[in-house]
C-alpha cells in the first residue's frame, strides 16, 4: 500500500512537471481602430501546418509540438490586410501575443480600375498601360504600381505583362498570339476576382513556373467565397461613366453543394477622350460539389462581351491645335459620335476542376478549359476614295509649311482653321461618296470593315502539390493548349454602297486570285483569309525546402511548341504556296530554371534571392512575317533567352514594412514585327522603282537589359496614421545591334541591315517613378488618403529602320550627298519627355445596419491636373536622312513622333450594400 502512494504521488509530481515546462503560442487578435476582438482570423506559424482560428473572443492558442527557434506568425481574414509577426518559440516557454490588429482592406473595390485595355493601341503595337500585376499582393510596392503608376504606362522593371502568368483555377490566360493575358475576358467581375495568390518576380508559385515578374493564381471555386452579396454602383469619368454590379455567394449548403453569381455591366458614350464609347456586360456562375472528403468538382463560366472606341495617338500639332482629349477617329452621324474604330471582344471562358486531397499532404487538381468566340477591331478601308482621317497630314498646317516652293501661309492658316472647327471624320461625305457610286453601277470607295480573330482554344491541366515533411513540398504540373484561329477581315457596314471589290486598290493585286474580282457585301470575308495552329505541351517540377533560418526552392521547367499558319485564300503577288495552303510548321523547345532562398537573419531582417533562365518560343504575332499576306516565317527564327536575378532585403515589424529590391535581367534573340507606310526606302532592287512602301519591318536578335532598384516601406506611425513611400529606379535599354530586314507586296526582300539600337533607351513608361503618401483611419471607420507621385525617365520609341545604312545609303547605294555625321546624330537623339507629378486622393466610410454594411469609396487622380506625354513612338516614314532633315527644318513636322497624353483629373466614386 506505501508502495503504491509512491507510485502514485511520482506519477502526479511527473505529469505536473510536464504540464508545467509545455511550450504554448497563444494571444488575441482585435480591430486595429476600434480594438473589438476579431472571430474566424486564421492564425499559422508559416514553415508548418499549424493553424488555427480565432473564437468569438479573438483569442487563439498552440500548444503541441511547436518548431523551436525564429518563427513567423501570419494572421489573416477575408476583407482584412494580412500580417506577419516575427516571435521566438522556446522549449518549457509561453509566448503570449495579445492585441494584434489586423485593418480592413479598403483597397479592395478599386480592383480592375486600372487592369483594363482601354489605353491600348492594336494597330500600333502601342504601350501596355498595366503592370502585368493584379492588385491582390499586399506588398506596398506591388499596390503602388497598380494603382498609382499604371495611368502612366509604368512597366514593373520594364517589363511587359507577357512575363507575367495570369491563371484562372491553375489554368494559364495567357494569349497565345502575342503572350499577354486578355484582360477584358474577365473584366467587371471584380466580387468574383478576389481569392488570388500572387508571387513576385522569380518566387515559386505551387501552379506553375510563372515568368520573370511573377504569377497570379485566380480562385473561382464556389465553396472558397463567403457567404452573402453585394450590390455595387459607381460613377466615373476615366474608361466608362458608369458601373452596376451585383454577387451572390451560397456557402455550403445541403449535400455538399455552392454556388457564387454574379453579373455587372459597364458603359458610357465616352470615357475621358472623346467618342471612346464603353458598353460591356459581365455574367459568372461556379458551382461546385464536394462528393466527399476526398473530391470535390468545380465548374465556372465566365462571359464577358465588350466592346470600347479607341482612341488616338496624334502628333504634338494636332494636340496643340485641338487638346488631348483629340481623338482623330470619331465623327458626327445623325447627332452621334460614331467611332471608325471599336474593339469588340466575346470569348467565354469554361473549365471543369476537379479538386482530389490525396490525404492531409498531397493534392492533385485535374483542370481543363474552353475559350471561344472572337475579338474584332474595326476601321475604315477608302481604296476607291481619299483618306478619310480628318488629321491626315495633307490637311494639316505643317503640309503647307512644309511646300518646295516655301512656306503657304495663306493654306498653312486655311488648314489650321478647318482643322479647329471640324477636324473630326466626315461620315456624311463618306455616305455621299458611296451612295454616288452605286447609282452609277460602281463599287464602294469606302467600306467599314474590322480584323477578326475567332479562336477556339483547350486546355488540360494536371497540377500535383505533396508535403513530404514538414520541411519539404514538392509541386509538379503538366499542361496542354490547343488552338485554332481563325483570322479573317469581315464587313461590316457598306455604308451606303452596294457592295466592295476584293482587290488591293494601290497595286491592283487579287487577295483572293482564285476567285478574281470578286464583289463582297456585308457579312462576307475581306483583304484576308488563313488559320493559324498552335499547340503547346509544357510541365514544371519545383521542390521548396524551409527550416528555421532559411528557406530555399530549386524549380526547373520545359515546353514544345509549334506553330503552323494555313492560308485559306491565295494572294496574287505570293502566288502558289507561297500564300495559300500551309506553312511548314515551327518547332521550338523551351527550358528554364531558377532557384533562390531566404535567410532569416533575425526575426525581423530577411534577405531574399531568386534567380532564373528561361528559353521559350518566340509568340505567333513574332513568328510570322505578314501572316495576313503569306506562309513567310521570320528568318533564322530562335527562341527566347531571358535572364534574371534579383535580391532583396525585408524588414518586417509590428509597426514597419520595408522592402529593398536590386534586379538585373535580360532578353536575348526576340524578335519584333512592326507595320506601317516608309518613304525613302533605298537599295531594294531593280523591280522596286518607288522609294514608297507599306513595309512590314523585322528585327531579329533583339537584346534588352533591365537593370534597376525598387524601395517600399509603409509605418503604421499611431493607430489612425500610416506613412507609405515607394520608389521605383531602372535603366531598360538596348544591348546589342540586332539584325533588320524589310518586306512587303511592293517588293521582295529588303537586304539585312544593322540597326544600331544599342544603349538607347526601351520605350515603355517612366523609367524612374517615387510615390509618397499616408492613410488616416477614424474608428468611427472613415478613412482619408493622399499621394504625391513624381515620375521621369520617359523615352519615346525609335524607329529601328531610322538606325541602319539605309539611313544614309541613296539608291545608288553610295553615301548621300552632303551627309553630315552631326547633324545625323541630332537627328536620331532619343527624345525624353519632361518629369512631372500628380496628386491622387482616396476615401471612404463604411456602416454596419444590424447584420447588412454600406460603404462608400471616392477616388481622385491627377488632382491638379498636370499635363504630361506617358508615351510615344517615332513614325518611319522618313526613312532616310534627307527626308528626315528636309521635315525636321520645317516650321512645324509633318511627320513627327505621335504620342499618348496622360488624363488631366478624373474621380471615381463607388457605392456598396453588402448582406
Amino acid at each position: 500500500m506505501k508502495n503504491s502512494s509512491i507510485i502514485i504521488l511520482l506519477g502526479f509530481l511527473s505529469t505536473v512537471t510536464v504540464f508545467a515546462q509545455q511550450t504554448i503560442v497563444k494571444g488575441s487578435v482585435t480591430e486595429g481602430i476600434s480594438f473589438n476582438p476579431i472571430p474566424k482570423v486564421a492564425v499559422t506559424i508559416e514553415g508548418t501546418s499549424l493553424t488555427t482560428l480565432t473564437d468569438d473572443l479573438g483569442l487563439f492558442e498552440f500548444i503541441s509540438d511547436l518548431p523551436l527557434g525564429n518563427q513567423i506568425l501570419r494572421i489573416s481574414k477575408n476583407d482584412y490586410l494580412f500580417k506577419r509577426y516575427p516571435i521566438v518559440i522556446n522549449e518549457g516557454q509561453t509566448v503570449n501575443i495579445t492585441d494584434m490588429t489586423l485593418q480592413k482592406d479598403n483597397t479592395a473595390d478599386l480592383f480592375t480600375i486600372n487592369l483594363t485595355d482601354d489605353e491600348l493601341d492594336d494597330d500600333i503595337g502601342g504601350m501596355d498601360n498595366v503592370s502585368g500585376l493584379l492588385q491582390a499582393s499586399k506588398d506596398v510596392f506591388q499596390r503602388t504600381a497598380a494603382f498609382e503608376f499604371s495611368s502612366s504606362f509604368f512597366k514593373v522593371r520594364g517589363l511587359g505583362s507577357e512575363n507575367a502568368m495570369v491563371l484562372i483555377n491553375g489554368i494559364e490566360m495567357n494569349k497565345i498570339y502575342d503572350g499577354r493575358p486578355q484582360w477584358s475576358n474577365w473584366g467587371g467581375l471584380n466580387d468574383m476576382l478576389r481569392n488570388q495568390e500572387l508571387t513576385s518576380g522569380l518566387t515559386p508559385s505551387p501552379y506553375n513556373f510563372g515568368g520573370i515578374i511573377g504569377a497570379t493564381n485566380i480562385n473561382t471555386r464556389a465553396s472558397q467565397y463567403r457567404k452573402g452579396g453585394r450590390f455595387t454602383y459607381s460613377a466615373a469619368n476615366r474608361s466608362y461613366t458608369n458601373r452596376a454590379m451585383a454577387s451572390y455567394a451560397s456557402g455550403l449548403i445541403k449535400g455538399g453543394w455552392s454556388y457564387a453569381v454574379m453579373a455587372g455591366r459597364r458603359w458610357g458614350d465616352e470615357g475621358y477622350q472623346e467618342a471612346t464609347l464603353y458598353d460591356s456586360n459581365s455574367f459568372f456562375t461556379s458551382v461546385e460539389n464536394k462528393l466527399n472528403e476526398k473530391h470535390s468538382l468545380n465548374f465556372t463560366a465566365i462571359y464577358t462581351p465588350n466592346r470600347r472606341g479607341k482612341s488616338s495617338p496624334n502628333t504634338q500639332e494636332v494636340y496643340d491645335l485641338k487638346g488631348i482629349k483629340y481623338n482623330e477617329y470619331w465623327g458626327d452621324l445623325e447627332g452621334e459620335k460614331k467611332n471608325s474604330r471599336v474593339k469588340e471582344i466575346e470569348e467565354p471562358i469554361l473549365m471543369l476542376n476537379h479538386y482530389w486531397d490525396v490525404n492531409s499532404k498531397t493534392t492533385l487538381n485535374t483542370n481543363i478549359g474552353y475559350q471561344f468566340g472572337k475579338i474584332g477591331n474595326s476601321r475604315l478601308d477608302y481604296g476607291g476614295g481619299g483618306n478619310p482621317s480628318p488629321a491626315y497630314y495633307q490637311d494639316l498646317p505643317s503640309y503647307f509649311l512644309a511646300d518646295v516652293k516655301g512656306p503657304n501661309y495663306a493654306d498653312a492658316y486655311l488648314a489650321q482653321q478647318n482643322f479647329i472647327n471640324d477636324g473630326q471624320m466626315n461620315w456624311k461625305r463618306i455616305l455621299d461618296a458611296n451612295i454616288t457610286r452605286s447609282s452609277q453601277d460602281q463599287t464602294n470607295a469606302y467600306v467599314l470593315y474590322e480584323d477578326r480573330a475567332d479562336d477556339k482554344q483547350l486546355t488540360a491541366n494536371a497540377i500535383f502539390s505533396t508535403e513530404i515533411n514538414e520541411r519539404i513540398i514538392l509541386n509538379a504540373a503538366i499542361n496542354y493548349r490547343s488552338l485554332k484561329s481563325e483570322n479573317f477581315g469581315n464587313i461590316i457596314d457598306l455604308l451606303g454602297g452596294t457592295g466592295v471589290l476584293n482587290v488591293d486598290s494601290f497595286d491592283g493585286f487579287q487577295y483572293d486570285s482564285q476567285n478574281p474580282d470578286r464583289v463582297i457585301v456585308e457579312g462576307d470575308k475581306f483583304r484576308y483569309n488563313y488559320n493559324m495552329f498552335a499547340n503547346i505541351i509544357s510541365g514544371y517540377a519545383q521542390a521548396q525546402f524551409n527550416y528555421s533560418k532559411f528557406n530555399f526552392y530549386l524549380s526547373g521547367s520545359f515546353a514544345s511548341t509549334s506553330y503552323q499558319r494555313e492560308g485559306l485564300w491565295e494572294h496574287d503577288y505570293f502566288a502558289g504556296d507561297l500564300s495559300y495552303g500551309k506553312s511548314e510548321k515551327l518547332n521550338f523547345t523551351g527550358f528554364g530554371g531558377k532557384g533562390g532562398f531566404t535567410y532569416k537573419i533575425t526575426g525581423k531582417h530577411i534577405l531574399d534571392i531568386n534567380a532564373g533562365y528561361i528559353a521559350k518560343a518566340p509568340s505567333i504575332r513574332n513568328s510570322f512575317s505578314n501572316s495576313r499576306d503569306n506562309n513567310s516565317v521570320v528568318e533564322n527564327i530562335l527562341v527566347e533567352k531571358i535572364t534574371s536575378i534579383d535580391v532583396s532585403y525585408i524588414f518586417r515589424s509590428s509597426n514597419v514594412k520595408a522592402k529593398l529590391t536590386g534586379y538585373y535581367s535580360k532578353i536575348a534573340d526576340a524578335n519584333e514585327i512592326s507595320f506601317y507606310y516608309a518613304d525613302g526606302i533605298t537599295n531594294i532592287g531593280e523591280e522596286f522603282n518607288d522609294t514608297s512602301a507599306f513595309v512590314q519591318e523585322i528585327s531579329q536578335g533583339v537584346d534588352k537589359k533591365q537593370i534597376g532598384a525598387e524601395l517600399g516601406i509603409e509605418a503604421q506611425v499611431i493607430p489612425t496614421i500610416k506613412l507609405k513611400g515607394v520608389a521605383a529606379v531602372g535603366q531598360f535599354t538596348y544591348d546589342n545591334n540586332p539584325d533588320l530586314y524589310l518586306t512587303s507586296s511592293s517588293f521582295n526582300r529588303s537586304p539585312t541591315y544593322t540597326a544600331n539600337l544599342k544603349g538607347y533607351k526601351v520605350a515603355g513608361g517612366p523609367q524612374q517613378a517615387y510615390s509618397f503618401g499616408f492613410e488616416y483611419r477614424d474608428p468611427d471607420y472613415w478613412w482619408f488618403g493622399a499621394t504625391v507621385n513624381y515620375f521621369s525617365n520617359t523615352y519615346v520609341d525609335v524607329s529601328p529602320l531610322l538606325r541602319t545604312e539605309n539611313f544614309y545609303l541613296a539608291n545608288d547605294g553610295l553615301p548621300i550627298n552632303n551627309y553630315d555625321q552631326e547633324v545625323a546624330s541630332e537627328l536620331l537623339k532619343q527624345e525624353e519627355f519632361d518629369a512631372y507629378f500628380t496628386v491622387n486622393l482616396t476615401g471612404g466610410k463604411s456602416w454596419k445596419i444590424g447584420n447588412y454594411y454600406i460603404g462608400v469609396f471616392v477616388s481622385i487622380n491627377n488632382l491638379l491636373d498636370e499635363l504630361y506625354k506617358t508615351g510615344g513612338f517615332e513614325q518611319g516614314r522618313n526613312a532616310n536622312y534627307t527626308e528626315l532633315l528636309s521635315d525636321n527644318r520645317t516650321p512645324k513636322r509633318k511627320f513627327g513622333p505621335k504620342y499618348w497624353y496622360g488624363r488631366g483629373a478624373s474621380y471615381f466614386v463607388n457605392l456598396n450594400f453588402r448582406f
